[in-house]
């Protein structure tokens, strides 16, 4: 994410904008006698295990007679806390430590990296999550005083760090130290393409109707309410083969149940289930989880090419977004029409 992208993203009002997991940024302004604004981007490179924080201080701005040119002002970043407790971390950039005022409006901008080792997580997908915290504080030069906070700590999405057999850079290309990648905690959202001519458009349409009509979708339930509309309830990837057959043969059998066994019509059409086979909320969930509300999902019959191209932009998303198995990590769907 560029600086640019980040000031545009912010707005005049938000303290935090999120380009993707890969790219977030927050934004904090201090007024006193002068103003200050600093703003720290992260990034993380493709298969990195490697986040860098790039601060950018900018708007400096004095008011009448101060002593702002020779007013110390120490940036730092803390990682207090992480999960599990106890993990270790390699840290380098160019953080300035304390410099004045005057020094930091001519620099403008700097950065720090943060990296963690694999071996350090919990799981099988290797999952680590620590807390960085940046916090800026300036003290007046004497005799000069100022009121108000003299400084403050600025938000930043939690790291999270993974080393999953089944996402990209597994193996660390032959180097196990660098295998797995870092991203943000941040839930992102899969977009379906409702219009003419998207080559998804079945799945898509069908979704739209479950979110907005559950009432006219198969099999019946009064109460029906499929996840993934927000964050509050997502949808979690799943990765076990026999679970995700079982979805599937759970909502292959509501597709013969309502359109009858040759609903295929000879290869034309496949069953579309929704929430999808690939999540701990498909068809069987009820199977599995005996607090789960049977027949909390939908099926329905589509073109056999548009249900093709919806999976494969799923496992396009999964993909990019490293999306984790579990309950640890969730996404979002969204419909475009």
């Amino acid at each position: 994410m560029t600086y640019d992208e980040c000031v545009k993203g912010l707005g005049s009002d938000k303290k935090f904008y999120a380009k993707s997991r890969f790219a977030v940024c927050n934004g904090a302004s201090f007024l006193q006698t002068w103003t200050r604004n600093g703003q720290p981007v992260g990034t993380i490179a493709q298969n990195s295990r490697t986040i860098t924080f790039q601060y950018y201080f900018t708007d400096f701005t004095t008011a009448g007679t101060t002593g702002a040119p020779a007013m110390p002002i120490t940036t730092k970043a803390d990682i207090p806390q992480s999960w599990p407790s106890g993990a270790r971390y390699t840290r380098g950039g160019t953080m300035p430590g304390t410099k004045t005022f005057t020094q930091l409006k001519a620099q403008r901008t700097f950065k720090e990296t943060v990296t963690a080792k694999p071996g350090q997580g919990s799981g099988s997908a290797d999952l680590l999550f620590a807390v960085y915290e940046p916090a800026i504080s300036y003290t007046p030069p004497a005799p000069w005083k100022l009121s108000g906070a003299l400084g403050g700590k600025l938000f930043m999405l939690a790291p999270r760090w993974d080393a999953a057999s089944y996402l990209a850079n597994s193996t660390g290309g032959g180097t196990p130290a660098k295998k797995g990648a870092a991203t943000f905690s941040y839930v992102p959202t899969l977009t379906y393409s409702a219009k003419a001519g998207a080559a998804e458009r079945g799945v898509a349409q069908h979704i739209s109707t479950a979110f907005t009509v559950p009432q006219d979708t198969k099999p019946y339930m009064s109460a029906k309410k499929v996840p993934g509309q927000s964050a509050k309830d997502p949808l979690h990837r799943l990765v076990n083969k026999t679970r995700k057959d079982d979805n599937r043969k759970a909502a292959v059998k509501q597709c013969k149940r309502y359109w009858g066994a040759k609903y295929t019509q000879g290869g034309k059409l496949e069953c579309d289930e929704y929430p999808f086979a690939t999540t701990y909320e498909g068809a069987a969930e009820a199977d599995h989880d005996s607090e789960a509300k049977k027949f909390n999902f939908s099926v329905k019959p589509i073109p056999a090419a548009e249900n093709l191209a919806g999976g494969n932009i799923l496992r396009s998303f999964y993909a990019k977004n490293r999306i984790i198995d579990g309950m640890d990590d969730g996404f979002l769907v969204k419909i475009r029409s």
